[in-house]
């Protein structure tokens, strides 16, 4: 066991699965026989015939939303070695974003993906710009080869939850 991950886990980071919106995902530019659940999703993500492929170009522009706040540490994009993501551009709770305005906004982070990142090395984040997050927008900008078509075969959100109040269970305070 690598340092790295003794100390992710010390942190109890994990996958963050469990606490996606999935009524709120959105991936755009996906082809709709090859769909972001393919890779995000338990069990399609694990299935190596299954993966997210875009449609009209390379480019991707996925939003995931959660059902708390989280704290994001790291990222796994696999892809295969040539359709794989090249340039990925992580905004932390920037919603309705698209094509036309997603260079408008400073990226959260920006990841180049090698080829160890494809085969499932975990990309570090600036953990200090993913302290809050309510969602998160990845924008695949392009590819390996340079191809129309980019594949995902798997995400993974490594992170932990923000512990928060919840404001309805408070009880009000009455005045005598």
């Amino acid at each position: 066991m690598s340092g790295e991950s003794a100390s992710a886990i010390q942190k109890g980071l994990g996958d963050l699965l469990d606490f996606i919106d999935w009524s709120g995902v959105e991936c755009l530019n996906q082809n709709s026989t090859h769909s972001l659940l393919n890779a995000i999703k338990q069990g399609y993500r694990e299935d190596d015939g299954l993966h997210l492929e875009s449609d009209a170009d390379e480019q991707l522009l996925l939003y995931i939303p959660f059902t708390q706040v989280v704290k994001l540490y790291s990222i796994v994009i696999k892809g295969p070695e040539d359709e794989g993501p090249k340039t990925v551009k992580l905004f932390s709770n920037k919603e309705h974003m698209g094509f036309s305005n997603v260079n408008d906004f400073p990226p959260s982070d920006v990841a180049n993906l090698s080829q160890e990142n494809l085969k499932g090395k975990p990309v570090l984040l600036k953990y200090v710009k993913f302290q809050n997050v309510r969602s998160l927008t990845i924008f695949i900008e392009d590819n390996q080869s340079g191809s129309e078509i980019t594949k995902v075969q798997k995400i993974v959100l490594n992170g932990t939850t923000v512990e928060t109040t919840d404001m309805k269970g408070l009880k009000k305070i009455e005045d005598h």
